[in-house]
């Protein structure tokens, strides 16, 4: 796929450069001319749109300047050990959903829970449930959910009913039927692109099984029934030419368009601006609908969260500046400038969500979703089971056999 499931939260930009040169290195530069200057570091492309909504912030806050630092996702992680080592950093950080374990362990971020009640907007209560997950560490709250992303299924309603399905499939053996007939339109044509890439596709869809990732004691469970069998599932749509092994050399977009090489794939909320775009010939020939279920239908929630830095010199202002982007009508500002997904709750009310055909799937998949394991080895822990699954689809190895050396190699993983 053209665009990887946490690549908001974790894939490299290109983006650089300080957005407004005082903030140079980064740290908060304290008061000047009676006003209290705010730093606030962002990541990736939507830093861009930062100091935009925060002029808004400042309308309503005159005695409050914000200066926003946008860092490439590739240098954001260096640079925010540097300031946790010298604790000399922003006021206001954005932080992956993977980065939390890592920096609460750190100390660098601070519990939010005592402030609740004097900044009602960060109330947990307000925000889906599984995005609140990514904020704790042990005990604390330690950020507030600023956007999500789920994934849901996108197909081509005019294929799947020449298919025979009037609907997206409702089920996982729903799913398989209508892949592999779309699959049997002729050489060349496939039913269903499952990236092989994307590390949270198998952990969802065991989690669809019914399967437990880790234990009460984080001990793995990959290699138990339930796991392999959502592992062979997936297998079984290369092992039926359902989804092609190779790369085609085309993107998602110029795969899903025309005859219909790949009429269906899961992604994210991106994927709608960037179809609407680049195939405005598909209007009306395709949908979003919540994935199949199997015992459920649980999808993998991404998206980022906003911190204050444990060593701000400005917390009140750093609270208030996190409680005013936490507001769900400045969500929705926020969703039409960068196509995010709101976390708040309430702004899913809003008929810009609710009127809209292809949002609305992402509003009910968001109440099934759930995010990868918040521990610090889950990185390795991913990026390991994607080398046991390319020699399960690729080379053939056998499933059961090759969750039994993943699994062991993920409790080393958790032992260091």
């Amino acid at each position: 796929m053209k665009k990887h499931w946490f690549k908001k939260s974790m894939v490299t930009s290109m983006v650089g450069a300080l957005v407004l040169s005082g903030a140079l290195a980064g740290c908060s530069k304290g008061s000047s001319e009676g006003k209290t200057t705010l730093t606030v570091w962002g990541m990736g492309e939507e830093a861009k749109s930062l100091p935009k909504i925060a002029e808004e912030f400042e309308k309503e806050n005159p005695k409050i300047d914000v200066k926003v630092q946008a860092l490439p996702w590739d240098q954001a992680h260096d640079k925010l050990l540097t300031a946790v080592a010298s604790k000399k950093g922003p006021d206001v950080l954005q932080m992956g959903t993977t980065w939390i374990p890592e920096f609460a362990s750190a100390g660098a971020l601070k519990d939010l829970t005592p402030h609740v009640k004097d900044y009602p907007e960060l109330d947990p209560k307000n925000f889906f449930e599984g995005s609140v997950e990514t904020t704790k560490y042990e005990d604390k709250m330690v950020g507030v959910p600023w956007y999500v992303d789920t994934r849901v299924l996108y197909y081509r309603t005019d294929l799947l009913e020449e298919a025979g399905y009037k609907e997206a499939p409702k089920t996982w053996d729903e799913l398989k039927d209508a892949a592999d007939k779309l699959a049997d339109r002729g050489e060349g044509k496939y039913g269903i692109s499952i990236d092989a890439k994307e590390q949270s596709l198998s952990f969802m869809f065991a989690r669809q099984n019914g399967a437990e990732l880790l234990g009460e004691n984080n001990d793995p469970k990959f290699n138990e029934p339930k796991f392999v069998e959502a592992v062979d599932y997936l297998n079984s749509f290369y092992e039926s030419g359902a989804a092609p092994k190779e790369e085609l050399g085309m993107d998602i977009i110029q795969g899903f368009r025309g005859d219909g090489i790949l009429p269906m794939f899961i992604s994210g909320p991106w994927m709608i601006k960037l179809i609407n775009d680049q195939a405005p010939d598909l209007k009306g020939k395709w949908s979003t609908a919540v994935l199949p279920t199997k015992e459920n239908n649980i999808s993998a929630l991404g998206g980022s969260n906003l911190s204050v830095f444990e060593h701000t010199k400005h917390e009140k202002e750093a609270l208030k500046f996190a409680a005013f982007m936490s507001k769900p009508e400045t969500q929705l500002k926020w969703m039409e400038m960068t196509n995010s997904l709101p976390a708040a709750q309430k702004s899913w009310e809003d008929e810009s969500l609710t009127g809209n055909e292809y949002y609305k799937a992402f509003g009910e998949q968001m109440e099934n979703s759930q995010p990868m394991p918040v521990i610090k080895q889950w990185e390795e822990i991913a990026q390991t089971y994607l080398k046991s699954f390319e020699k399960i689809y690729r080379g053939g190895a056998d499933v059961q056999k090759e969750m039994d050396a993943f699994d062991k190699k993920s409790e080393e993983i958790l032992k260091k």
